[in-house]
């Protein structure tokens, strides 16, 4: 691929990157849970529209800030942890009812706040930023013609597979979800699970160390 090195070891390397475990993941995955694959669904595409600003952040160099500036770091850092720590506790102080052990009525959140859920969770991880900035340039020809369209072609091949990995663990989330049997007291405590995940996932983040 023109000005690209190396296209399908970025893919296999991303795709090892996307399997790993994290706020995104566990977003999407304690959605599924709670209303279905079409919450997963939306969580996974809020997560994939997250990715797509730290990308043009990264084209356009805003990112480059968060790399050199300690201080613009630390606030977008702590930002993300409180928000996933927020996340967490709400998870954690599910109550089930005394009756029949299920969790209590409460409104539902929309698809859309789902969606926006998880672009801010994604926005809101520095790490994210430092990725595209670290990771990308090492495939990006020497003698690429255009760099910026070779580094914004990787970020949609990553944010791409990326989606499509989220949106397997919802599918596979819901299903597990109902197996488990929707409302059981088995879903309080795997909510809880999740939102010891988010607050351990937010401690975790805000005790990151910016690379000099």
């Amino acid at each position: 691929m023109t000005g690209i090195d190396n296209i399908w070891l970025f893919v296999a390397a991303g795709l090892l990157l996307n399997v790993t475990p994290g706020p995104d993941m566990a977003l999407v995955m304690g959605r599924s849970m709670q209303m279905g694959v079409r919450g997963g669904g939306a969580a996974a595409l809020g997560i994939g529209a997250g990715s797509m600003v730290h990308m043009l952040a990264a084209t356009l160099g805003i990112s480059a800030i968060l790399a050199t500036s300690a201080t613009a770091f630390t606030i977008v850092k702590l930002a993300g942890a409180a928000y996933l720590v927020y996340l967490g506790a709400r998870m954690l102080l599910t109550r089930a009812c005394p009756a029949s052990g299920t969790a209590p009525a409460e409104a539902p959140a929309t698809l859309f706040a789902v969606f926006l859920q998880g672009m801010a969770t994604n926005v809101l991880n520095p790490k994210v930023a430092l990725f595209f900035l670290a990771f990308l340039p090492q495939f990006i020809a020497a003698d690429a013609p255009s760099k910026a369209v070779a580094f914004i072609t990787l970020g949609l091949v990553f944010n791409t597979t990326g989606t499509a990995w989220n949106l397997a663990v919802a599918w596979l989330a819901a299903r597990l979800a109902r197996v488990l049997a929707a409302g059981s007291i088995i879903r309080v405590w795997l909510d809880r699970a999740l939102g010891a995940m988010f607050v351990a996932l937010g401690l975790r983040l805000a005790l990151l160390q910016r690379t000099p």
